[in-house]
């Protein structure tokens, strides 16, 4: 008995101009064929395991602050705090923040995308921002503890335990905890890191409209090349101005040169000595 026709060899469809030889496959290889295309990775979602560090704490309230800005050379130093009630949240609430983790692992569109989740989710709020002259008067790290205890003392209500990414800030009444990496273990940290970031981010985007030499809508204020390198062009021209301040001649020119720019209210004085080291 003669076989039936198949599609290879013609006889069941014309040609129509192609041809005569069957087509490759199209369809994934056999099993016997290994494949030499990687497999794709499902992204690993961390936003359940940080909601389980939060519930092995035992409490019914959990606050987290963590801050932005602290290692920047220009802008203000950002604190944020959010209280979640873990009770009172939804399965769709907790699945909603599954992609929460470290801001800074985040990508921008994450962040923003992530921003009214969080603050949907939360019981309370808050956000807390300190100005380049408030740093420059009482030092970085005071303010960045007094920013962090503000924020929490917004948002904590009683039998609350209230973490902190790494420090434990002054006395405020309600109990606390230091928690090192934070931001990557504990779903509330991780929380107020975005809105922290969030509003910092946005705060120097809409400042580089108005100093577009600073290249802030790309560094937000934090040292990557082009910002050194844009300090170091203002900073070479006033190398023989007068020391000031007790900073290197260099440093008080930089300082000079940055408030004749407009970026004054912008610029740290902690930064000038890293200033006047890049401008040497």
């Amino acid at each position: 008995m003669e076989s039936p026709p198949t599609a290879g060899s013609g006889d069941l469809f014309p040609r129509s101009g192609s041809s005569a030889r069957p087509s490759p496959p199209t369809g994934p290889p056999s099993a016997s064929a290994p494949s030499k295309q990687r497999k794709r990775r499902t992204p690993r979602y961390t936003g359940r395991k940080l909601f389980a560090f939060d519930r092995e704490l035992g409490r019914r309230f959990v606050a987290g602050a963590d801050e932005a800005g602290r290692g920047s050379l220009a802008g203000p130093l950002t604190a944020a705090a959010v209280l979640f009630d873990l009770e009172r949240l939804t399965l769709s609430e907790r699945r909603t923040l599954a992609r929460l983790n470290d801001s800074k692992q985040q990508t921008e569109a994450a962040r923003e995308e992530l921003y009214p989740l969080v603050l949907r989710a939360a019981a309370q709020a808050c956000v807390v921002t300190r100005c380049v002259r408030g740093i420059d008067a009482r030092g970085l790290h005071k303010t960045n503890l007094a920013a962090l205890r503000a924020a929490l003392l917004r948002v904590a209500v009683p039998d609350a335990i209230c973490l902190v990414d790494g420090f434990r800030v002054p006395d405020f009444g309600h109990e606390q905890m230091a928690v090192i990496d934070g931001d990557c273990r504990s779903a509330a940290i991780s929380a107020a890191s975005i809105l922290a970031k969030v509003t910092r981010d946005r705060y120097m985007r809409r400042v580089a409209e108005r100093h577009r030499h600073w290249d802030f809508d790309t560094n937000v204020g934090y040292s990557t090349p082009e910002h050194r390198a844009a300090i170091v062009e203002r900073a070479a021209a006033a190398r023989r101005a007068a020391p000031r301040r007790g900073l290197p001649a260099r440093a008080a020119g930089s300082a000079r040169r940055l408030r004749a720019a407009g970026a004054g209210r912008l610029t740290r004085t902690s930064a000038l000595p890293r200033i006047a080291a890049l401008a040497g």
